[in-house]
């Protein structure tokens, strides 16, 4: 019969005093946490009869893995983040909160302070042409009842032919493929950019390492992030998945929701696209839920790449 010692009143009282219950300094919230964290650490350790080698790999693992800054990637692939999701998306459902455009991960590649246009932007800096293939993303921003909301703030940001992203990639220019882009009277937004890729994990990084032992590969399908937000309405945090992609629906992050596909048109230039020669045609429109406080207007405070605009 495997040991068991969690259950002891002395250990219980120790990791109480390890979690700082035993101090009047400190933050009780993070004691809480702590302890939580320290007693179900524990559990695990008994009930899964971890030993030695085993924690201190592990120990070994978190260091290599904040040390390489995959900590984002991990918790996107192991379903955590989609998970927050989930979870508000009933907690939304219980308060009648409900419609709109559905909510997804945000990722760990966000940027600060892209430029601001009105109504249209060039989101690419030429360095791929002739390489990728352009694209004209469109769409427009309104309220639960189709009313258009002039104004609104339309923050995207997407990879390159490459999978890679401007400030995390140094071969980049400044705020490449990263634009603020605000609606015109009618709601709408348009960006001439280029036609993403989809990516993986680090072959040899730490979370594709946890992957390959699961069984599981570290692929995203082609994609686009937004942040959409306008006074008296929801921010809203999503992105689409592109159609026609191997693994639309098999996101090792699990971004793909319904309602959050992007349709990929091709076609030849037009007088109407202003764009010459073959091109990708992405038209998307978002849907703002009304916001019941200044708070719901406003992105989450996660740690980002760099500090939020004024």
């Amino acid at each position: 019969m495997t040991l068991k010692i969690s259950d002891r009143e002395d250990i219980k009282q120790f990791f109480k005093k390890a979690a700082g219950y035993d101090s009047e300094q400190g933050n009780p919230r993070v004691k809480a946490l702590i302890h939580r964290i320290l007693m179900a650490t524990v559990t695990i350790i008994e009930d899964l009869e971890v030993t030695d080698d085993e924690f201190w790999k592990a120990v070994d693992y978190l260091n290599r893995m904040g040390a390489s800054q995959e900590t984002g990637l991990l918790v996107a692939g192991l379903g955590l983040e989609h998970f927050l999701d989930l979870l508000q998306d009933a907690r939304d459902e219980q308060a009648g909160q409900t419609g709109g455009t559905p909510r997804t991960i945000e990722g760990p590649l966000y940027v600060a302070g892209a430029p601001i246009t009105h109504g249209h932007a060039r989101m690419d800096d030429g360095s791929e042409a002739g390489v990728a293939t352009p694209m004209l993303l469109q769409g427009q921003v309104v309220d639960l009842n189709g009313k258009p909301i002039s104004g609104a703030t339309v923050d995207v940001w997407h990879a390159n032919t490459k999978g890679l992203y401007s400030f995390f990639d140094q071969s980049q220019s400044e705020y490449n493929l990263r634009r603020r882009i605000l609606t015109d009277a009618d709601g709408r937004y348009s960006a001439h950019s280029i036609l993403p890729s989809g990516y993986g994990c680090p072959p040899a990084g730490t979370t594709q390492e946890v992957l390959n032992q699961l069984g599981r590969h570290g692929q995203r399908p082609a994609h686009i992030h937004f942040f959409i937000s306008a006074p008296g309405h929801r921010h809203l945090t999503t992105q689409i998945n592109l159609s026609g992609d191997e693994y639309l629906w098999d996101d090792f992050a699990y971004a793909t929701r319904d309602g959050l596909i992007g349709e990929v048109e091709f076609s030849e230039g037009d007088s109407k696209s202003g764009i010459e020669g073959r091109h990708a045609t992405i038209n998307f429109n978002f849907q703002l839920q009304p916001a019941g406080s200044g708070e719901d207007e406003a992105r989450s405070h996660r740690p980002r790449a760099l500090q939020e605009a004024v």
